[in-house]
């Protein structure tokens, strides 16, 4: 005698299977979807933060452009990951550098960041040293096209991933960022 499962019974094993995986899916994205999202609003507020108070007024426009061109397209690169391939998501949100000269060039980075932001904002209300709008704009059309290049490499690395299982596409991915370190 041959027991055969109805994927239309209700009662069927396999169907309690494939809605507590959906269910747990679901959950898990909902959670990194909420951790994702924290994230972003925290990098918003501190970037916001950094920038508009030492500049000492919210009428700082070039600020709000920083904001605007750093912000939307993180927004877009990051909804592109969750749909795409949200382990890939999930392993961004919680890289920890392991070498000791990537940790030294993320600490780098962040201080030169920091520095610059307030710079950027003590340059606003102090009148150092203001970029005429042409400048201001170029570097702006700059920026944009750098965040472009980004995404393709992003794309790349979602499709690599997609093909080749992120795990074995990280390991043959193994590049430093700066190249005379080490």
């Amino acid at each position: 005698m041959k027991t055969e499962v109805n994927p239309q019974d209700t009662n069927s094993p396999m169907l309690v299977v494939t809605l507590t995986k959906t269910f747990d899916e679901s959950k898990l994205n909902r959670t990194l979807l909420t951790q994702a999202l924290i994230k972003f609003l925290a990098g918003i507020i501190l970037t916001g933060l950094l920038v508009f108070l030492p500049a000492g007024s919210f009428a700082y426009w070039q600020g709000w452009l920083l904001m605007g061109v750093l912000f939307v397209p993180m927004f877009i690169a990051g909804i592109f990951i969750f749909v795409k391939n949200p382990e890939l998501l999930r392993k961004r949100l919680n890289a920890k550098e392991k070498e000791s000269e990537q940790k030294a060039v993320v600490a780098l980075s962040g201080l030169l960041f920091l520095i610059s932001f307030v710079t950027a904002g003590l340059n606003w209300r102090f009148n150092w040293w203001m970029l005429p709008d042409l400048a201001v704009w170029t570097a702006t059309g700059l920026f944009i096209l750098s965040y472009i290049l980004y995404a393709e490499v992003l794309r790349e690395t979602v499709l690599a991933a997609d093909l080749h299982g992120y795990k074995e596409y990280q390991a043959r991915v193994n590049y430093k960022l700066i190249p005379f370190i080490w």
